[in-house]
């Protein structure tokens, strides 16, 4: 069976971790959308382009070679060449990506090869306007999402647990409020919940339970809400 799956949702609500565990259960291509996204962010911060320009992110974007690489079963993200897997993880790259991607531009370049990935195989995406705009006519479908409250408390334990230091939660739930303003309001392919999208408020569910109800609809013993 060829699945195609489609989460969207706000930053910080578990879409990547969900879309993860999905891709091993199901034993289908993952693809880290938001990692491409965050490439761009990158590639605009290294040349010192306002974000805020337009026309140059457009002249940017044209030149620009991202490619999707699968070493030991994880994603790996390529700049032009070099392996960026790690560096787009920071905060100033995850603004820039936020930013960088209410650009059509980009969105276009980003969509195109997406779509490129999904055409011939199974796989599973997460983003912001999956189920909307980049996969359409996926038959799975969900937006996940919880109150900006926990997901930066999430987001505060996951960098406090990896090694990070002088990490601020006023800070971060700042910028996820910043991020779902940006996101929601954009006028090109906007965060928002497809209207055959089951949702699922994770706010007060573990992982464990989050996955069980989606794969509870993909397996077809669910009941669409």
């Amino acid at each position: 069976m060829k699945y195609t799956i489609a989460i969207d949702g706000p930053a910080g609500a578990g879409k990547s971790t969900i879309a993860k565990l999905l891709a091993s259960e199901l034993n289908i291509l993952y693809l880290d959308t938001g990692a491409m996204y965050r490439a761009v962010g990158l590639k605009a911060l290294r040349e010192n382009i306002d974000i805020k320009d337009t026309e140059k992110i457009d002249e940017m974007i044209k030149n620009i070679d991202i490619q999707v690489r699968y070493i030991d079963g994880k994603q790996h993200t390529y700049l032009d060449g070099e392996d960026v897997t790690h560096k787009i993880r920071t905060p100033e790259v995850s603004l820039a990506a936020s930013n960088v991607a209410v650009i059509k531009s980009v969105r276009l370049k980003m969509v195109e090869l997406q779509r490129e990935i999904a055409k011939d195989m199974s796989v599973i995406m997460d983003g912001r306007d999956i189920g909307t705009y980049v996969l359409p006519n996926a038959p799975f479908k969900f937006f996940i999402t919880a109150t900006p409250e926990e997901r930066a408390r999430r987001r505060y334990l996951e960098m406090k647990e990896s090694g990070e230091k002088n990490v601020d939660y006023d800070i971060i739930l700042k910028d996820i409020k910043y991020r779902d303003e940006n996101d929601s309001t954009r006028a090109f392919a906007p965060l928002k919940k497809a209207d055959d999208a089951i949702l699922v408020d994770n706010t007060f569910m573990t992982v464990e339970e989050t996955l069980s109800k989606i794969l509870s609809h993909i397996k077809g013993d669910g009941v669409n809400q």
